[in-house]
């Protein structure tokens, strides 16, 4: 019997990705954040159907992320002991739920209850997703089996939001969270089908969230994760009002090419990850920073909006990915579920605070205050990322932590 060679065995090793799981993992994901964010891209329609101002509706985005970072420590607390498959199957089944029930309400009141649901659904769903993926496959194929099933966030951005918004055009709002709740039911056979099953965590060797929180590196990542999502939801929550203010007004190929942009984003990453992960990271952040800079005096220029759109969404399509497998590598992937919980937490405070902020922003200053409201905050990860080169984000020659 012939013994394969190390190269046999890297190779082998490289198309040995359990894509059916991976893929079910990422459109969980995609269904996860098209949940989140559509309201974002039908702020004039939900508007008027609830008989709200687009502010209101914007809090639909503030709710959903406020009930994720509410939910996310204490379920992930209370179900760390559970098998991990058969959470993942009620949240999915919860997700169905809270979209038929946005789908037919006509109460702003009861959406917003829908809402709030949808959020704790999301909370208890992605403290799972990266440990999920992170166990599936070797450590060195951790960062790529993470950016597959976090490219569903991408798709959710390049092509659900956009999709969304059109088929919104076509058939109104409402059809599109009943197409979201029958994708969720179609996962729950997908994830029974081809997502293994793994244990909980057994109590007397679960670490305490508080020591994990601790870990070296882990409070660097969960800040680069804060300030990211506080700079990006500013944004990104309020770009339709913001594409009015640039004398634009066609926010749904504004939100195609961004969208568009975070495919080669992902990519990219993809590519980089496991090798590069530090300076990939850096080169993201920068670049945001440097189109809100160049966003804020761009009113009336397309040119502009449509370049800075286009790069904004390249440089933040690969970003939770990468941020997502620093904190796996700090906090080692036995410690991955409550990791991921801590950032859960952290992100969608992110996104609650800078959906807020950018709310009070657009009915204060207005819409052209928007990329200088978001400019500092994403300027605080970047200069987070390169101090941390120690445990949060070091350089390519670090060892992948079993």
């Amino acid at each position: 019997m012939s013994v394969p060679s190390p190269a046999q065995g890297t190779a082998k090793s490289a198309v040995a990705l359990p894509l059916p799981g991976l893929l079910a993992l990422s459109t969980a994901a995609f269904t996860a954040v098209l949940t989140e964010l559509l309201p974002a891209g039908l702020l004039p329609r939900m508007a008027s159907a609830l008989s709200v101002s687009e502010g209101r509706v914007g809090f639909l985005v503030t709710g959903y992320a406020l009930a994720s970072f509410l939910a996310a420590i204490p379920l992930t607390a209370a179900l760390r002991g559970l098998p991990r498959r058969p959470v993942l199957l009620a949240t999915l089944a919860g997700f169905a739920c809270c979209n038929t029930v946005t789908a037919l309400s006509s109460s702003y009141a009861l959406t917003f209850a829908a809402r709030l649901a949808a959020g704790v659904m999301g909370g208890a769903m992605w403290a799972m997703l990266a440990g999920y993926a992170a166990r599936m496959v070797p450590a060195e194929r951790r960062g790529r089996a993470i950016a597959i099933v976090l490219a569903g966030i991408t798709l959710a951005l390049s092509l659900g939001v956009p999709a969304g918004t059109a088929l919104a055009d076509a058939l109104g709002w409402r059809p599109v969270f009943a197409a979201l709740a029958g994708l969720a039911v179609v996962l729950v056979a997908w994830v029974r089908w081809r997502v293994p099953d793994f244990p909980g965590t057994a109590r007397e060797v679960r670490v305490p969230l508080a020591r994990v929180a601790a870990l070296p590196g882990m409070p660097a990542v969960l800040t680069v994760t804060l300030f990211l999502l506080l700079g990006h939801q500013v944004m990104y929550t309020y770009v339709a009002p913001f594409v009015r203010h640039a004398g634009f007004g066609r926010t749904d190929l504004v939100l195609l090419v961004f969208g568009a942009a975070t495919v080669a984003g992902i990519w990219v990453t993809g590519a980089l990850i496991d090798r590069h992960l530090r300076r990939t990271l850096l080169a993201a952040l920068a670049l945001i920073a440097a189109v809100l800079l160049a966003l804020g005096p761009c009113a009336g220029s397309a040119p502009v909006l449509l370049t800075g759109v286009a790069l904004w969404g390249a440089a933040f399509g690969g970003a939770p990915t990468l941020i997502q497998t620093a904190l796996v590598n700090a906090s080692q992937p036995a410690n991955a579920d409550a990791a991921t919980s801590l950032q859960t937490t952290v992100y969608n405070a992110g996104i609650a605070g800078g959906s807020l902020t950018g709310g009070l922003v657009l009915e204060g200053p207005g819409a052209g205050a928007l990329p200088w409201t978001a400019f500092p905050l994403v300027a605080v990860a970047l200069l987070t990322v390169a101090v941390g080169r120690r445990h949060a984000f070091p350089g390519a020659r670090h060892a992948f932590p079993d």
